[in-house]
């Protein structure tokens, strides 16, 4: 498909439980992460572009508060083609969502949405993980009170991201593409 826009996609879900890494502290001094205990979600879907040139590289994402299945599959590659011109060519992994019946039935309808499934399981070879990476480091160690909060919070790291062609650029560099542009 030659002149198609190339979209790396996954989903993760963040919780309002924190993710806790090392930090650094006064000696002596723990730090202690008080939180409620509870398994409240956002579950988010996004994109990494790369244009046909491969001159621009782009984040696109949604958010919901439910697990991503067929319908948010479908929105989410609504919304891509709403805001991408020309042909896309869409990325990403064996997750069945992406193999059911409704999202083959949209597909068939947009022909000018084209998928490929990386192999197996394999992670490292997708750039969007690595927007991931960024998004649970900016969000380890915070203790949100609401599903509001750690909206937000998610919102700030994928736009630090999304506005900068170094780290978007390194996000495809730290995958293990055998074609990436260093």
């Amino acid at each position: 498909m030659l002149g198609a826009h190339i979209l790396f996609v996954d989903e993760t879900g963040c919780l309002l439980i924190p993710t806790v890494r090392n930090t650094w502290a006064v000696r002596g001094k723990t730090p202690i992460l008080r939180h409620c205990y509870r398994r409240d979600r956002i579950s988010v879907i996004s994109g990494i572009s790369i244009s046909a040139e491969r001159e621009r590289l782009g984040l696109y994402w949604r958010f919901h508060r439910k697990n991503i299945a067929s319908d948010e599959i479908i929105s989410f590659l609504t919304y891509l083609s709403r805001h991408i011109p020309g042909n896309l060519m869409v990325i990403w992994d064996g997750c069945p969502t992406h193999r059911s019946r409704k999202v083959k039935e949209f597909l068939s309808s947009h022909p000018r949405i084209y998928t490929e499934r990386f192999p197996g399981y394999a992670p490292e070879i997708n750039p969007d993980e690595f927007v991931w990476a960024h998004l649970k480091r900016d969000a380890s160690n915070a203790t949100p009170d609401n599903l509001s909060t750690l909206g937000r919070l998610l919102v700030k790291s994928l736009y630090r991201v999304k506005r900068s062609q170094k780290l978007l650029q390194s996000c495809v560099n730290a995958s293990d593409l055998p074609w990436r542009k260093k």
